[in-house]
């Protein structure tokens, strides 16, 4: 049969009208008249699936293929990501969960012929063969991934089959301590605690099933069962998804580049939106705070001791006395707490936010288990009555956050809290922590959504959030989810990990891999959470100095030993207060990369690869990664006085000295003052003043550091600015960013300032600006800008504006002047 050219005619009918496409559409309805609804005839059988071709269809956006024992309907989402879901008679389907619903607008195109259906959307391209059925997918033409067996299910099983390419690696699975590439595991799909892990663990809080692979695609199984992932470890050449129920649908994404591919991803998944800024402030935080007196006193603390802070979590004791018996009261305990909205409104006069966990499990015995009883909001029990069951905690029931009564319970205890004064919410135990199978939730079994638990109850925080105060950024951390949670503006955590080296080595790896599927401000309790007798004070002190590079800087703790710096030796006080201010300096180079975060779904942490792609061995490297886009960052884990980093290719200066490091490796000499911060050549750094909390943050005085080499003839970089608070503020315009470059010539270096964005509430009028040139290695003959000539001046005390200062020992030129005009220029001249 004639290949047949079919591109979907009604986006091009609202595009150019009908007249012009009558010559395009033509081949399509000729198409139609030779074969109704684009059905062809059985074309043969797959003699191991026993599945057959029968027939195709385009349904608007949609290529529907009948075979003889289940419809596959592909999807396109975006030019480079496809849904393919199988459905047959009689198998009950949940609704996609990683999906944010968003239109697609994608120009596919269908050309049919005698032994395949090819559907191109642009940079994917679906090859359906008819005999044997099987669906394999290219990439600019070449082959990226197939089908092996493809859909499998029977009454106990359903799910995928793919062939692996030789020499592929695979990343993905979520929280997993196993390396980087994961193939070669089976990896259970059930969210799942791990009280107290280390340097191993198949199977933690927040497992995702989705993999990415060196062969640059995403694939994502869309079910939320109970089920496995097993990445070549039974079979060496095949990936095979497993599930005891669910969606039996798989999404595939491509993209000719790694941070392309996320891109892509997240426009399927989700866009993290942008945190408030106080949340990449200082946490105060323990399990936990007994009462109002402790809270107060926990915050002279790091007054006195000259510590910012942003933000203090209670942990349960804020609704009962004791770990058990209390869980589910979700009401003051008037005892340790009796004035709560005195003591709220007091930290936030202070520039401090008041988070509170939650727990989505009510006790029998707690003071709200009738009201949740009558107002229908517990999951049931095979008989239709309220689930219970013992766990840790006590004798309980599970709020069902899949029904709408479950949710409207819960978040009116929410709002009665908020209006209260509390400023974000930590959910906890939600994968949920125990989770019986014969526990019955308004759309299936708790077999069936366990692993959507977490991203279900995220979902009714952020609507909720969102419905009540649309202008607000909410803050929303949570110990478990499912790909697409970070569109609900999800904050992860990597659980109750044990304190100690051990507890510290896997942490880059576990938000790496999180960070890569979409998970960008995964962290960790800060020097470690369980168990430990005694303080160790250098692996503490290596914790929180990774920490400044890490997205959220929260300590936490068993209280046993105090997991706030200000609690210990003076020491230990002197480096970490140094490392926490350093973060806080950081903030217009860190709340950039939440913008870039926001928009095209790039990790805060990246890994090493990103920078050269074609080499397979970086993919490996677990134990450095590159904050943001000019940073390498490589934490000590063991007790060391140099660290040797594995290095992407470039230059690199040390951030602490200037040193430079090019090459394969660099060895870092380090103290306990100092942990691996290198600097990318040509990199602009941004940084401001000290302050108490971010409520303090002003880029009105701003520093530029700039890390001039021979080998970097031109680089630029940006900050992204806005009021911090206001939701969606660069969709309503309500920002600036303030733009650099530098570009060098025979005589020297031209640097040029831009601004863009109307501003927004508080913008500074005018900025002060600092400029530093590192490695400069003499005093300039002119500096001039907009006609005016700088004036050289001999100590640092005396820069002014206008007024240059070259420092002979560091080998750096201090520029200042001020930026006022959208658009200046600076020329040095050697």
């Amino acid at each position: 049969m004639k290949e047949v050219s079919t591109t979907k005619p009604k986006r091009l009918l609202k595009k150019f009208g009908l007249a012009t496409l009558l010559p395009t559409l033509l081949p399509t309805f000729l198409a139609a008249a030779m074969q109704p609804a684009f059905a062809e005839s059985s074309q043969g059988t797959n003699p191991e699936t026993g599945r057959s071709y029968q027939s195709h269809q385009l349904r608007d956006d949609k290529l529907v293929i009948e075979t003889s024992d289940s419809q596959v309907t592909l999807t396109p989402l975006n030019s480079g990501a496809l849904e393919v879901h199988y459905q047959r008679e009689g198998m009950k389907q949940l609704p996609s969960f990683a999906r944010a619903q968003l239109e697609a607008d994608v120009q596919a195109q269908l050309r049919v012929s005698q032994d395949t259906l090819r559907y191109a959307l642009g940079d994917l391209t679906a090859v359906i063969h008819k005999s044997p059925f099987a669906i394999e997918y290219l990439r600019n033409g070449k082959n990226l991934l197939a089908e092996e067996h493809g859909f499998f299910a029977n009454e106990t099983m359903r799910g995928f089959r793919f062939a692996l390419q030789e020499q592929e690696k695979l990343i993905g699975g979520g929280q997993r301590v196993l390396g980087m590439d994961r193939r070669g595991h089976r990896l259970p799909l059930y969210n799942k605690a791990h009280y107290g892990y280390s340097t191993e663990s198949n199977q933690m809080y927040f497992g995702l099933p989705a993999v990415m692979s060196s062969n640059k695609y995403i694939l994502l199984f869309d079910n939320s069962a109970t089920g496995t992932m097993d990445l070549g470890a039974s079979e060496q050449d095949v990936m095979q998804f497993e599930a005891v129920a669910g969606r039996s649908a798989y999404i595939v994404v491509a993209g000719n580049t790694y941070p392309k591919l996320i891109e892509n991803y997240v426009d399927v998944t989700g866009r993290q939106p942008m945190p408030p800024r106080w949340a990449l402030g200082n946490f105060a935080s323990r399990f936990g705070y007994r009462t109002e007196d402790q809270v107060r006193e926990t915050v002279k603390a790091f007054r006195e001791e000259d510590f910012p802070l942003d933000a203090l979590v209670l942990d349960l004791y804020w609704f009962g006395p004791d770990i058990k018996g209390h869980m589910g009261n979700l009401a003051w305990d008037t005892n340790a707490f009796p004035k709560p909205v005195e003591m709220m409104a007091e930290l936030k006069e202070q520039g401090i936010n008041t988070i509170l966990v939650t727990e989505p499990f009510v006790l029998s015995t707690a003071e709200r288990w009738d009201n949740a009883v009558a107002s229908h909001a517990l999951a049931k029990n095979l008989a239709g009555k309220p689930k219970q069951f013992d766990f840790y905690f006590g004798n309980t029931g599970l709020i069902d956050v899949f029904s709408e009564d479950g949710r409207d319970w819960f978040w009116n205890i929410y709002k009665d809290l908020k209006d209260q004064g509390v400023a974000g919410w930590w959910g906890d135990l939600g994968e949920p922590e125990v989770h019986p199978s014969d526990t019955v939730h308004a759309i299936g079994m708790a077999d069936e959504i366990h692993n959507a638990y977490g991203h279900r109850w995220a979902q009714m925080l952020f609507d909720n959030e969102k419905a009540d105060s649309p202008d607000t950024r909410p803050f929303i951390m949570m110990r478990a989810g499912f790909p697409g949670s970070q569109r609900f503006g999800m904050i992860p955590w990597t659980g109750d990990v044990a304190r100690g080296w051990e507890g510290l080595q896997p942490q880059v790896e576990l938000s790496l891999q999180m960070g890569l599927l979409g998970f960008g401000y995964t962290h960790s309790d800060l020097g470690g959470f369980a168990d430990g007798e005694r303080f160790e004070r250098e692996p503490y002190i290596r914790w929180l100095q990774y920490g400044a590079f890490q997205p959220v800087y929260r300590p936490h703790a068993q209280g046993h030993i105090a997991p706030e710096p200000v609690f210990h030796d003076r020491k230990t006080r002197d480096i970490t207060r140094e490392f926490i201010k350093l973060r806080y300096r950081l903030l217009p180079y860190n709340y950039t990369l939440a913008f870039e975060n926001s928009q095209t779904g790039m990790p805060l942490m990246r890994p090493l690869f990103f920078e050269d792609e074609s080499n397979l061995a970086l993919m490996d490297n677990k134990e450095a990664y590159l904050w943001g886009n000019d940073f390498l960052v490589a934490p000590v884990m063991d007790e060391s006085d140099q660290v040797t980093v594995e290095l992407p290719g470039g230059t690199w200066f040390d951030y602490w000295n200037d040193n430079q490091y090019a090459g394969d490796i660099a060895r870092v000499d380090v103290s306990l003052k100092t942990i691996p911060v290198l600097v990318r050549a040509g990199a602009f750094i941004p940084t401001v003043g000290d302050m108490k909390n971010t409520r303090e943050y002003s880029s009105k005085e701003l520093r530029l550091d700039y890390y001039a080499h021979d080998s970097v003839d031109r680089s630029a970089g940006y900050v992204y600015e806005d009021d911090g608070v206001t939701a969606n503020a660069f969709g309503k315009g309500l920002y600036e960013k303030l733009m650099f470059a530098g570009e060098r010539t025979e005589s020297g270096i031209e640097f040029r300032f831009d601004r863009e964005g109307k501003g927004y509430s508080g913008a500074p009028q005018k900025r002060s600006i600092e400029l530093v040139l590192h490695n400069w290695r003499q005093e300039p003959s002119s500096i001039s800008a907009g006609g005016d000539i700088f004036k050289l001046v001999s100590t640092e005390k005396s820069l002014s504006n206008n007024t240059a200062w070259f420092n002979k020992r560091s080998k750096t030129l201090h520029v200042k002047f001020n930026w006022t005009e959208k658009h200046q220029a600076l020329t040095v001249t050697l």
